[in-house]
């Protein structure tokens, strides 16, 4: 299942996105976690240290060669340069496996049984011509082409506010968990990002952080609802995995909110023909708007009616 972590900066989504991860893995459940944040600090959330963080081979670097791949033998991608992140996946394209042998999960880190990818930052070359969208774009085409089942977790540390509906990337999730505090600015994303997702059928949830009280659970079910799932207090725990320190045991109260993610999560039903539908919806307003444009062909075209996902077994 594709799970995506949200909210606006500060509000603690990486933190959550990696006691969420963290909580999968010490049940023995398989996970990729993405930081597909422009803030890079999901792999230092995870355990590890800076350098070794800043060292794994960014995504967003390698677009070129993700893309060959991903191609494959699909004959209406003429080639890789003509790939952008929503072409959807077609007959001959190489589809991909949870933690498959192919150059995205090569490129992972792993850590504590996760295997870790990562966009990577901007670097000296970006900064002024480009936008972060190059960077997840290569997010958006992983989950374009992943053929995922039942148990299988891909957990992804999104970048703040609203940057996901820039293109089709919101809808590649079967859940999103929008991280919002008891306070004004915190339900203001949740707005935010109902009024955007409201045609497109994707599920929101949202997780409180930073709960002290009773009144701060009345105010956030006040302003989000029956979309409040769930709330995760202030944390000793955290706090020590934040100064580098192992060894204190979560809450209870905090483990209980991460087991009724979980169940949130396992209790989706997958429409393969719908995540495809809706990915050929945004790969033509895309080709409209600009990438036709910009590649000098008509990107349309790379839309295989047939195709049909492999649906794998439950």
């Amino acid at each position: 299942m594709k799970v995506a972590f949200v909210g606006k900066g500060g509000s603690g989504k990486t933190t959550l996105s990696a006691l969420f991860v963290r909580h999968l893995a010490g049940r023995g459940l398989p996970v990729v976690a993405i930081d597909a944040d422009i803030n890079q600090h999901l792999g230092v959330a995870l355990g590890l240290d800076e350098g070794r963080a800043a060292k794994i081979p960014a995504l967003g670097d390698r677009l070129a060669e993700l893309k060959e791949h991903l191609r494959g033998a699909n004959p209406r991608v003429s080639s890789a340069a003509a790939m952008v992140k929503t072409t959807p996946p077609g007959s001959g394209s190489r589809l991909l496996r949870f933690r498959g042998d192919d150059p995205f999960h090569e490129a992972g880190q792993e850590v504590d049984g996760v295997t870790l990818l990562a966009t990577g930052p901007f670097n000296d070359d970006d900064l002024g011509v480009a936008c972060y969208h190059s960077k997840t774009g290569a997010v958006e085409l992983y989950l374009n082409h992943l053929v995922d089942g039942a148990g299988e977790y891909v957990v992804v540390d999104m970048t703040a506010g609203a940057d996901t509906f820039a293109s089709g990337l919101f809808t590649r999730f079967d859940l999103m968990f929008l991280v919002a505090e008891p306070t004004r600015k915190g339900v203001g994303v949740y707005r935010q990002y109902t009024e955007y997702a409201r045609d497109y059928d994707v599920a929101i949830r949202v997780v409180g952080n930073k709960v002290q009280s009773e009144e701060d659970v009345a105010y956030l079910r006040e302003h989000v609802g029956d979309d409040l799932l769930t709330w995760v207090g202030q944390s000793a725990a955290v706090r020590a995995l934040e100064q580098g320190r192992d060894g204190v045991a979560l809450e209870d109260g905090n483990t209980a909110a991460l087991d009724r993610m979980r169940a949130e999560v396992d209790g989706r039903v997958k429409d393969w023909d719908e995540f495809q539908r809706q990915a050929v919806e945004f790969h033509i307003k895309n080709a409209r708007s600009w990438a036709s444009r910009a590649v000098g062909e008509d990107l349309e075209a790379q839309v295989d009616p047939g195709f049909r996902f492999p649906v794998p077994a439950s």
